[in-house]
């Protein structure tokens, strides 16, 4: 972990269970509004780790304002305990940044939910959320990266994402055009028709952007990875390499990669520049529009 990590407290042990008001800061006076930046959650530790190295990327880049990492469920420390220890340091307005790719149930119900029980235990701390992550083409050219990482190493077949995956640039080029190379898009899956869609959508961007034939497929609902590579191979291609849409690894990844073990796969997004940019972006246009309601 980094030194800012360690000293804002991001996913420092030891945690109290989720509920138990323990989770306190030291009290403290701040103007600018503090930022808590919400993961999904996973009982699976390389999710957490993961995620805990986004978010100390991600206060890195602004060292000046007051960084959280909370998640939504099965992971600590809550967003309840976070917004606690927030109200504890004197922070009159948070900015809540859901670490989501798409707004789904999580963004559009579950945590307007806590937000709102939150505010009623805190009623002078203002909690401002801020919109999900995706799809910003900047996260399609992250997906991108990882997968020119994954042609570019021996080991594609290694799954997945430790939490310290490389901070690269999106400045990577795309390899040689490799006519026979396929990607399978692999994301959540929805039972919205429009969700999935939205999801098609990045691996359209993907081919767009690299000149790769792609298909999606999911992890919960159809089509399945085995349908996407049968898609792929129909289309040319004999080489295919798996693109995991998901920020962080867990049951789902492993669980992908296990229906297709012959495959390549690349990297999870994980903590890349684009996922700091886009937080603050979204960081900042919560804040401009919370400041022009109030003027």
């Amino acid at each position: 972990m980094t030194d800012v990590f360690a000293a804002r407290g991001i996913g420092a042990p030891p945690v109290p269970p989720r509920g138990d008001r323990r989770f306190t800061a030291p009290a403290r006076i701040a103007t600018a509004p503090a930022l808590i930046a919400v993961a999904h959650g996973s009982r699976d530790p390389r999710s957490a780790a993961t995620m805990a190295a986004v978010v100390a990327e991600i206060a890195a880049a602004r060292p000046d304002l007051d960084v959280h990492l909370a998640f939504l469920d099965l992971s600590a420390p809550s967003v309840e305990q976070v917004v606690d220890a927030v109200a504890a340091q004197g922070h009159t307005h948070a900015i809540v940044a859901p670490l989501l790719l798409g707004s789904a149930f999580h963004a559009r119900i579950d945590l307007p939910g806590l937000l709102d029980e939150c505010r009623a235990r805190h009623p002078r701390l203002r909690l401002t959320q801020a919109d999900v992550l995706g799809p910003d083409p900047r996260l399609i050219e992250a997906l991108k990266d990882r997968a020119v990482e994954a042609l570019g190493t021996t080991d594609g077949h290694n799954t997945p994402a430790a939490p310290d995956v490389p901070n690269t640039s999106r400045s990577q080029a795309v390899p040689e055009q490799d006519t026979r190379l396929g990607i399978a898009v692999a994301a959540v899956g929805s039972s919205s028709h429009a969700a999935n869609a939205r999801s098609a959508d990045v691996a359209r961007h993907l081919s767009a952007m690299t000149g790769w034939p792609t298909e999606i497929c999911f992890a919960t609902t159809e089509p399945t990875v085995h349908e996407a590579v049968s898609r792929l191979r129909a289309r040319g291609a004999d080489r295919i390499l798996f693109a995991p849409w998901f920020l962080a690894p867990g049951l789902l990844t492993d669980r992908l990669a296990a229906a297709a073990p012959d495959l390549v796969y690349a990297n999870v997004i994980g903590a890349h520049p684009a996922m700091t940019e886009i937080v603050w972006d979204r960081y900042d246009a919560a804040h401009a529009a919370t400041l022009s309601l109030s003027a």
